[in-house]
């Protein structure tokens, strides 16, 4: 049977297909197995075939785990159980009286996790605008151990300069990590950039099909790994095999999915630009973005996620709740349209003078453009924004 195929300098589509697996060497199926087992047999005592207990090892996660690094253009990915679990065990890293520079963006789980949990432990915290390469700056201390970023940010689409943001943690002797959800591997390589760890919510566009939650860190440093992988074991915030078929399966398809959403994203962010019923909208792709030239420099494609402004919150909530196709919903990146509120849905841990500090509004409206006929999508937000 042969061995796993050599990536390098293979397009993305081949690497989102092959990257990590190999036809199965006991029967051929070309699809990787679903390992349901919790554990497994050693031949004697001292001795087993590399596997023993499956909170440590599972073949169908090390596969979906290799796919996933490959197509971030890293060298080992370590999977986990939901973002936040990414994030959880990410942050274990750090010791009391570290300080971590956080980007004030970042979604509200992530917030309310390192401002509610994580700054409990003795760990320091200071939230910036990380659009800002000099508020980034100024926010470090002599104990800066991490920053971190979510780049575009959650749900205002800013961007923060990942090579910048990298030099300034080089700078600092801190890591830099990019929560790189909103973009997926298809449009941004934050590894590529300089920066030490990328981390998904797997749930969203990496997998895409809204049928499993689950997170994954990517690296390329052999001693990250290490500290990772034993604080995955060791945490034991580990995803199920079936979450793991299904998110491999999902990434089969990521530069599919990922083009259909960068061109209905586009399509729908102009014709809510010329709406008049639209205060403001949101989108790395619109030249009027005040940072349209970074994203065209560090971004292959700006992604189905779109902001949208409509002056309060009975607006808003008169506009979400009258689509038909796309979805009141929470979560983002499945085939499938959704919309949200973010002030009530994603971001309600977050407390409303912050929100509003950064632009966050109650008449902020979140778009999950999925990959539907784009002219069934805007019919459909036509008819909801002449309700309003």
């Amino acid at each position: 049977m042969k061995d796993e195929m050599n990536m390098a300098g293979l397009g993305l589509g081949t690497i989102a297909i092959h990257a990590g697996q190999r036809p199965d060497p006991t029967t051929g199926a070309i699809m990787m197995p679903v390992y349901q087992t919790s554990t497994y047999v050693q031949p004697e005592l001292g001795r087993h075939l590399g596997y023993e207990y499956a909170r440590t090892h599972n073949p169908t996660r090390e596969a979906y785990e290799r796919n996933v690094a490959a197509l971030e253009n890293g060298a080992h990915g370590i999977a986990f159980s939901s973002g936040l679990a990414a994030t959880d065990t990410m942050m274990k890293l750090l010791s009391a009286g570290d300080h971590v520079v956080c980007g004030e963006g970042v979604y509200g789980g992530t917030y309310r996790l390192f401002d509610k949990v994580i700054s409990r432990l003795g760990i320091e915290f200071s939230f910036v605008d990380s659009s800002d390469p000099a508020a980034l700056r100024a926010a470090v201390k002599p104990n800066t151990r991490l920053i971190h970023l979510e780049t575009p940010t959650n749900p205002m689409m800013r961007l923060s300069d990942i090579a910048e943001a990298a030099e300034i943690a080089k700078a600092a002797g801190a890591l830099l990590s990019v929560d790189n959800t909103f973009a997926s591997p298809y449009n941004q390589r934050p590894l590529e950039l300089g920066a030490d760890i990328v981390l998904h919510s797997v749930t969203k566009y990496v997998n895409g099909h809204s049928d499993m939650v689950g997170g994954i860190i990517v690296v390329r440093s052999d001693e990250l790994h290490d500290r990772l992988r034993f604080l995955q074991n060791a945490a034991g915030a580990v995803p199920g095999p079936w979450d793991c078929w299904l998110a491999l399966r999902g990434t089969k398809t990521i530069h599919l999915r990922m083009a259909a959403h960068n061109t209905n994203g586009q399509q729908i962010a102009e014709w809510l630009d010329a709406h008049a019923k639209v205060e403001q909208v949101y989108y790395p792709g619109l030249p009027a973005h005040p940072q349209h030239e970074l994203a065209r420099r560090q971004m292959r494609g700006f992604t189905g996620m779109i902001s949208i402004e409509m002056g309060s919150l009975e607006r808003a909530a008169a506009f979400v709740n009258g689509v038909r196709i796309f979805a009141l919903a929470e979560s983002l990146g499945g085939v499938e349209s959704l919309i949200g509120h973010p002030a009530k849905m994603t971001h309600a841990s977050i407390p409303r003078d912050r929100r509003y500090a950064m632009g966050l509004t109650d008449g902020l409206v979140r778009l999950s453009c999925g990959v539907e006929d784009v002219q069934d999508l805007i019919a459909d937000l036509e008819q909801a924004l002449a309700a309003v």
